[in-house]
């Protein structure tokens, strides 16, 4: 009499994970008005920064990786690539539900771009 033995579906292939559901995306109102107030100051930074180097040249730009593309790429195409990638980088926080980075980085660019390059152009 032969004897086969059959190994269980767990021997082989181990145990089935767990399916886990996540619960529809709810809209997040704080979120979507931190996305915009950051989209909206890394324009107004974008557009004074542009003024900024066109007006003192491209010294005065404090970003070395946006002044070394600004040399390298010109000004409007290093500068828009960065503030591209700058809201796009915002988006993917804003995705993953992380608003309060989103809105603290907005309260930063307002404090060490928009403020001091509307003090260095208009005042």
């Amino acid at each position: 009499m032969a004897v086969t033995a059959y190994a269980g579906r767990a021997t082989l292939f181990g145990t089935p994970l767990p399916k886990v559901r996540r619960q529809p995306h709810q809209r997040s109102r704080w979120g979507d008005v931190a996305l915009l107030a950051f989209l909206v100051t890394q324009c107004l930074d974008g557009v004074l920064t542009y003024i900024g180097v066109v007006t003192f040249g491209i010294e005065v730009e404090a970003n070395p990786i946006v002044a070394g593309l600004m040399a390298h790429l010109g000004h409007g195409t290093g500068l828009m690539s960065a503030k591209l990638m700058a809201g796009a980088l915002g988006i993917c926080l804003h995705l993953c539900e992380i608003h309060a980075a989103v809105a603290c980085l907005t309260g930063f660019y307002v404090m060490v771009a928009i403020a001091p390059w509307t003090l260095v152009l208009f005042f």
